[in-house]
């Protein structure tokens, strides 16, 4: 059946993914089932996306519920369930309005135009320039891939837009530099994901956060892999202890199910008055119930406090390996959000790790990543290290072999 699959996928669909030889057909919690029968333990969870694992009661409950009632509706009109969660997440974060999309790279335009809006109001049209990171991943769309900083993501979709610029992720008097009387929003991830699963340093954050304040700079989160409970704390800004202006949602905020969320203060959300900006999908119904049910359980159960217990075993797990291996660099990232940084590339040990049954990724080259479900246990993550240790050892017999 797979070859069939594949055959005429390549036939139909556009050759945007380097896929890996396989289809499935249904999971649940952290595991995977293909068109064969073979199960597989999903450690990337649909890019971080599936925070819940697969076919979660809790989410199925609240799709069949609501598509049975009611799927979409125009934005024209209010919707109850959009209502619902807006008051969810404002209520348990820094902010005051929220906004829906249906994606990460669509909540980070939002969040684009939203800070230029608010400097163009207050100060005019010269205050528009954001300044992101280098290593940054915000999107692929032709706005976010203004302050996506990899080259390879902006090759051959030229002219790309003006208005942004780049300063050194973790590097106070980089940005510094990079500030001028036209900044008007500084916008990161507070853990790099396609940049190597790198954190912030909080010092670094700390400063930044003070020139804006001092600056009337709007400081942007892009949480949409690190937020939703993946780093031990439910939004990963609050193990920082500060606030951004403006905060981006997506992946695991709908278990799966396409939505993105903008998040702000009010006096930043003020900036959009009806018509400046709008989707036809965006928090509709089917979506919001989605999310709903998947932040409700979040938040009733403390899973980022579950999370906070699974990520420590993990941690300790991983350096064993770094103990063992010398070519095995260092464990990064915060709570469930795990990144293995090698001094080898990386995309032949996935390979190796899928021939095994282990879903994994590598990004940056050496950096192998982990995204697993938040309700991932420890007996997965015990086999998920065994099997990278099995594999590891096979590299270093090679090595000697060369040697």
């Amino acid at each position: 059946m797979i070859n069939s699959i594949i055959q005429e996928g390549n036939k139909y669909t556009m050759n945007t993914y380097k896929r890996l030889p396989i289809a499935f057909v249904e999971g649940k919690g952290s595991y995977l089932t293909d068109t064969e029968g073979n199960q597989y333990l999903d450690m990337i969870s649909g890019l971080g996306a599936c925070g819940l694992g697969h076919s979660h009661s809790v989410v199925t409950k609240a799709i069949k519920e609501q598509a049975e009632k009611l799927m979409h509706v125009a934005n024209i009109y209010w919707i109850k369930e959009q209502v619902e969660l807006g008051k969810l997440l404002v209520e348990n974060s820094f902010g005051d309005k929220a906004f829906f999309c249906n994606s990460g790279a669509e909540a980070n335009e939002a969040a684009i135009k939203l800070a230029r809006k608010y400097a163009y109001k207050k100060y005019g049209d010269h205050k528009n320039e954001i300044i992101a990171m280098t290593s940054s991943f915000h999107g692929r769309t032709i706005g976010t891939l203004g302050v996506t900083h990899n080259k390879k993501y902006q090759e051959g979709f030229g002219p790309i837009p003006k208005g942004f610029k780049f300063a050194t992720f973790n590097d106070i008097d980089s940005l510094k530099e990079a500030i001028t009387e036209n900044t008007c929003g500084i916008m990161m991830e507070p853990i790099q994901g396609e940049g190597g699963v790198t954190a912030a340093d909080p010092t670094f954050l700390k400063e930044v956060k003070a020139i804006c304040e001092e600056m009337d700079i709007l400081l942007i989160f892009d949480e949409i892999q690190c937020g939703i409970a993946r780093t031990g704390k439910l939004f990963a800004y609050e193990n920082y202890g500060i606030e951004p202006d403006i905060m981006t949602l997506a992946k695991a905020l709908g278990s799966g199910f396409p939505i993105g969320a903008v998040i702000a203060k009010e006096e930043v959300a003020q900036a959009f008055k009806p018509g400046d900006h709008g989707t036809t999908f965006g928090g509709n119904p089917l979506a919001c119930s989605c999310a709903l049910a998947t932040m409700k359980f979040i938040i009733e159960e403390k899973l980022w406090e579950q999370v906070e217990k699974t990520a420590g075993y993990f941690e300790e797990e991983l350096k064993q390996l770094i103990n063992r291996y010398a070519w095995v660099k260092k464990v990064k990232g915060k709570g469930l959000m795990v990144g293995l940084e090698l001094e080898i590339e990386g995309s032949f040990i996935v390979e190796e790790a899928f021939k095994e049954g282990i879903l994994i990724n590598c990004t940056a080259g050496k950096v192998l990543r982990f995204l697993p479900s938040l309700v991932l246990e420890e007996k997965d993550v015990k086999k998920t290290v065994e099997v990278l240790n099995k594999i590891f050892q096979e590299v270093e017999g090679k090595q000697c072999m060369a040697i």
